[in-house]
């Protein structure tokens, strides 16, 4: 039902708002607001049946993850959250897990350089900040969000995937996967201009993105 995803854009936009703003209350209500919109959609057009049961599971602990961030003495359960929410995306993602192409090594390759040198790079200023607690939980972050984006963009060579599934999916991971990104080296390695802003856009973009995808491939 495009209702949800209209209500989704919405709130997606109100969220943009606070956080440009500064408007904590409205974040409270328009952060929440969006997943539960985006799991609707999901609802609506695939009943949750099949790999979609898995996505749903994905947007639910992508839900709790968001409530959970928006308390700063909550980074880690909300890490975990977001981590068990990636895990969920792998499981609906499984058969290109197991699926080895010419496409998906150079894949495989690219996405371990590239987040590889971007997490050494974290982790490096974590560890002269002092901040070793945190060093595992987000180095085993970093590489579950990197099987997940491997995972998502193996569907481009994958017949079994409509084209246009494939793409929503693909970019979708991506803007994911470059949201965190900006949260983390904007909240461990320097300042990010604009990077909150940014990290909710690219952040949303990235959900609606992987639901819209699925809803393609499975609705």
């Amino acid at each position: 039902m495009v209702l949800w995803l209209i209500l989704a854009i919405i709130f997606a936009s109100l969220e943009v708002l606070a956080v440009s703003k500064n408007v904590q209350r409205l974040e409270y209500v328009a952060k929440p607001a969006v997943m539960l919109c985006l799991f609707l959609w999901l609802f609506a057009d695939t009943g949750l049946q099949g790999h979609a049961f898995w996505f749903g599971m994905g947007i639910l602990f992508s839900l709790a993850g968001d409530v959970l961030l928006t308390f700063e003495r909550m980074f880690l359960p909300g890490l975990v959250a977001f981590l068990l929410a990636h895990l969920a995306y792998i499981v609906g993602f499984r058969e290109e897990i197991l699926t080895l192409t010419a496409w998906s090594l150079i894949l495989a390759l690219f996405i371990a350089v590239n987040i590889g040198r971007l997490l050494g790079r974290i982790v490096e200023t974590m560890r002269s900040n002092g901040e070793n607690k945190l060093v595992f939980p987000v180095l085993v972050y970093g590489i579950i969000i990197s099987v997940m984006l491997y995972a998502a963009m193996s569907t481009i060579s994958n017949s079994a995937w409509k084209n246009s599934a494939a793409l929503f999916i693909s970019v979708g991971a991506f803007f994911f996967c470059v949201s965190d990104a900006i949260l983390a080296w904007n909240k461990f390695v320097a300042p990010v201009r604009n990077g909150r802003v940014w990290n909710i856009v690219l952040y949303y973009l990235g959900q609606i993105g992987l639901i819209a995808g699925v809803i393609a491939q499975f609705g």
